[in-house]
């Protein structure tokens, strides 16, 4: 991949670094980060909780980080994802600090789940926090060019700051040695999406697409994550689709394991953040080895060429256009194509 991240590891090369994050220490940018930094580093302290409450999480976070802010005892500090929640402790690190800007609260909140109005006082609450720790930082990290020049252009901060890392999947989890395995031969086509159903995410166009092909006997999908309630009259009518609010890692490798085709988006169409980010899903079957449909992005387009084979683009918004292409797929294999 081409990351840009020799200025991180020329900071942290033989330091001793704490990373923060208030997200799940298991979570894929959290491991990634942690693998950067025991390698490179003289010495990791990680002060993140695998608890799943979220305020459980925070609260730990802030105690022992406030303990390690008075005892001093480090070089370097990297905050992981949304290093915005830590922002009554900057005043207290001392230099340097690397933050990891995965998310914008403006952006996230305005454009993309829509939460806030624009203009309104708390869009500029929360720009200007965005703003203040990006200010503070030292280093950021960000996951996209696309990203790190929306961030730059929004907030006005120094390019110079940024350095593009790449997510990659937890392979000890997600790998292409686990489709070796025997796949289950269920006679028909699965195509699987997972996710968190996040607006950027695009589910509606997913199950508007399984719809237009809810006839296709051949043709069954998984949908994997925690849908709302107002599409269960939608999931009543999917005769051709299988429903799983969500499952552990390992059996999620599973299922990407017996699936034919991988839904990897995003797919809003209406969501500027889409055209920025690569799902995280992406690495996991791309590490998995599986022929993935993307929408089309300047994210996207920065890692995964089109090819006919592995990587097939969508409009992004566009039910039809996603139908036709997993009709197509499904007829290349029936074919004898290598898909």
């Amino acid at each position: 991949m081409n990351n840009n991240i020799e200025n991180i590891i020329k900071c942290i090369k033989g330091k001793k670094v704490v990373f923060v994050s208030t997200k799940n220490k298991d979570y894929i940018r959290n491991t990634q980060e942690i693998n950067l930094l025991t390698g490179e580093a003289e010495h990791c302290e990680v002060i993140a909780s695998g608890s799943s409450s979220y305020v459980k999480r925070v609260l730990y976070v802030y105690w022992h980080l406030l303990r390690t802010l008075i005892k001093k005892r480090y070089d370097v500090i990297f905050i992981g994802f949304a290093p915005q929640l830590l922002l009554p402790f900057y005043a207290f690190m001392k230099k340097p600090v690397i933050i990891d800007f995965f998310i914008s609260m403006y952006d996230t909140f305005v454009d993309d789940r829509k939460k806030v109005k624009a203009g309104s006082v708390i869009a500029g609450i929360l720009h200007s926090m965005d703003k203040y720790v990006l200010k503070k930082a030292d280093h950021i990290v960000c996951d996209t060019r696309a990203h790190r020049d929306y961030f730059v252009d929004e907030f006005g901060e120094d390019q110079s700051k940024f350095n593009v890392y790449y997510l990659e999947a937890d392979t000890s989890i997600y790998s292409s040695a686990a489709c070796a395995e025997k796949k289950s031969n269920t006679g028909k086509f699965n195509v699987l999406y997972f996710g968190s159903i996040l607006p950027l995410q695009g589910v509606d166009v997913i199950l508007k697409a399984a719809h237009k092909l809810q006839d296709e006997d051949e043709i069954k999908f998984v949908i994997i994550g925690p849908l709302e309630k107002k599409y269960d009259e939608v999931k009543r009518k999917m005769k051709n689709t299988e429903f799983i609010d969500w499952l552990p890692q390992q059996e999620l490798a599973k299922k990407i394991m017996e699936a034919d085709l991988c839904l990897a988006g995003h797919f809003s169409g209406t969501i500027g953040k889409a055209n920025r980010t690569i799902a995280g899903k992406t690495y996991i079957y791309k590490a998995m080895k599986k022929p993935v449909i993307l929408g089309d992005s300047a994210a996207n387009r920065e890692l995964f060429e089109e090819d006919a084979k592995e990587n097939f683009y969508v409009p992004r918004g566009d039910a039809q256009a996603l139908s036709d292409c997993i009709r197509k797929i499904y007829c290349m294999r029936n074919n004898g194509e290598n898909v």
